[in-house]
């Protein structure tokens, strides 16, 4: 399952989670960390995982944001998913700054899932890097286990850290991010996700943003809102334009290579190899181009 558009919505709103099931976004998280005050972190563990275990298929992806483990909340978080964990296909390990964070929930969830008579090892850990020792280790945290499906870039904490404000534009934090997208690809993961743009009412602004994310090699971006789903799921898909070169680098290259021919120039000029070809395959199987 692509993964293009990942909505974020709070534990302890069952209402809201049900919602967000048929918001047509193709992840959902439901938040036990940042969108849950401190007082409501022990309710908000029981609506999640009801909200979970009872969810009828809707055909996204369901994860659950738990709380960092210096928070001394992380395994009660865990612990509470037990009965849900059939229903669950990922966790979000927030402030991963090491294999350490990422390793100590695999093991958890692996207990987890034996005591539950479920496969071990079926629910996916989507680790996020939202610090400057995250960004520095993003390559050993994608690495650090087999659960991990890819890494989450988080934009707002490690701008406070930098001391910058994140913008549209993203420049202020572009080195960050290709960290992010290299460390997948080096470590065979999927491409990450961008983390979310926060002015609710700037379309224009996301849609920048979501777009700079897939250039840089992102497969997808962290939404707070449904309003913000088509919008970015838009950003990640090909356009016309991408659609009709791919179309026509497919044709030619199918033709060069029946001739014995493994590199071509087109009628514009465009040189293309194998690695040009496949990406324009991979748009027309109905990828993004990217891995």
């Amino acid at each position: 399952m692509r993964l293009r558009t990942v909505l974020f919505v709070p534990g302890d709103r069952p209402d809201r989670v049900d919602k967000a099931y048929s918001s047509g976004a193709d992840g959902v998280v439901v938040d036990l960390e940042d969108a849950v005050a401190a007082t409501a972190k022990a309710q908000a563990r029981d609506l999640a995982a009801a909200a979970i275990r009872d969810r009828r298929d809707r055909g996204c992806l369901v994860a659950v944001r738990v709380n960092a483990a210096d928070t001394g909340l992380q395994d009660a978080d865990l612990d509470a998913l037990a009965a849900a964990l059939p229903a669950l296909d990922a966790v979000v390990v927030p402030k991963a700054a090491s294999p350490t964070d990422v390793i100590r929930v695999a093991h958890r969830l692996a207990q987890l899932e034996r005591a539950a008579g479920i496969a071990c090892g079926r629910v996916a850990l989507l680790p996020v890097i939202e610090s400057a020792a995250g960004v520095l280790a993003a390559e050993s945290v994608a690495a650090a286990h087999d659960r991990v499906r890819t890494l989450v870039f988080g934009p707002a904490d490690l701008s406070l850290q930098l001391g910058v404000t994140p913008t549209a534009d993203g420049i202020e934090l572009l080195h960050a991010r290709s960290r992010l997208v290299l460390a997948a690809a080096a470590t065979g993961r999927a491409a990450p996700l961008d983390g979310p743009y926060f002015a609710l009412d700037d379309t224009e602004g996301l849609a920048r943003s979501a777009a700079l994310a897939r250039r840089l090699g992102f497969g997808g971006k962290v939404v707070i809102h449904p309003r913000q789903i088509d919008v970015t799921r838009a950003a990640f898909e090909p356009t016309a334009a991408e659609l009709a070169w791919a179309r026509d680098v497919d044709e030619a290259f199918t033709l060069a290579e029946r001739r014995g021919v493994s590199s071509i120039r087109l009628a514009d000029g465009t040189f293309v190899d194998y690695p040009v070809a496949h990406r324009a395959r991979e748009l027309l199987a109905g990828g993004t181009g990217g891995r």
